[in-house]
């Protein structure tokens, strides 16, 4: 028992420095970033949509003994997620103060949040198994995690913060990894429990995200070419999270 808690908390340590991807374009001069900024938000809406509709909402459906379940939870996700921003809106209108976040930073870190939690306990679920699992899980989710976190930072800066705490603020979303994974090793029943449920609700968030704040962030006045450009990264994204279906299904 104590070799899995050690190998769970020492994978999960590894997959929550993964959110520390965005280092890389700490070192990039400002106007490069610029550039290829709307390139990233092309390619973090694939990833988000990819990732639920090709990932989280098949194996939510896999998991639910009652599949009919499912799908009522993505769609009360994206309500509250809705609603959720509308309070954000508000408030921002009642307290301004200085430049305001745009209400997606906020809610991309609430969705990743449920989805570090869910990895989590699929990591602590797979070292529970044996060790190779736990090891053959552990590299499938970093090499998931690794373009997601790309996007999410990009999607962070978007939104207004500044780079450093976007980084910052990734790393704090990653930390629920550690709640999911202790989560289940001290209690797997419940761990089981609450990743059937919080499936869905991830899912219907990156919908929400993508396709209600994302999307919209590039529907502007631009050239052919960077627009074509954007539809390819998107894409990309979507195509990533397809190649990964195979890796993804280690979750089972």
């Amino acid at each position: 028992m104590d070799q899995v808690w050690f190998y769970s908390v020492a994978s999960i340590l590894l997959v929550s420095l993964v959110s520390l991807t965005g280092i890389i374009f700490l070192a990039m001069k400002a106007s490069f970033f610029e550039r290829i900024q709307s390139l990233l938000i092309a390619f973090a809406i694939g990833s988000l949509l990819g990732g639920a509709v090709l990932h989280l909402i098949p194996e939510s459906l896999h998991s639910h003994h009652q599949s009919n379940i499912s799908p009522l939870l993505v769609l009360a996700s994206i309500l509250a997620f809705f609603v959720l921003e509308k309070y954000f809106h508000v408030k921002r209108h009642y307290h301004p103060a200085g430049k305001p976040l745009k209400s997606f930073g906020p809610l991309n870190l609430v969705a990743d949040g449920m989805h570090n939690f869910l990895d989590g306990i699929l990591i602590a679920a797979a070292y529970n198994i044996d060790i190779h699992t736990g090891i053959i899980a552990t590299i499938a989710i970093v090499a998931h995690e690794i373009p997601q976190e790309i996007g999410d930072f990009a999607v962070l800066v978007q939104a207004g913060y500044t780079k450093k705490k976007a980084l910052l603020f990734n790393l704090l979303s990653a930390s629920f990894a550690f709640i999911g994974g202790v989560l289940f090793l001290a209690f797997p029943y419940l761990g089981e429990t609450f990743s059937v449920y919080v499936l869905p609700l991830a899912a219907g968030g990156f919908i929400y995200i993508a396709l209600a704040d994302l999307i919209p962030e590039l529907n502007v006045p631009q050239s052919w070419r960077k627009a074509f450009a954007q539809v390819v990264s998107v894409m990309l994204g979507l195509l990533l999270m397809w190649l990964l279906l195979d890796n993804h299904s280690l979750h089972h």
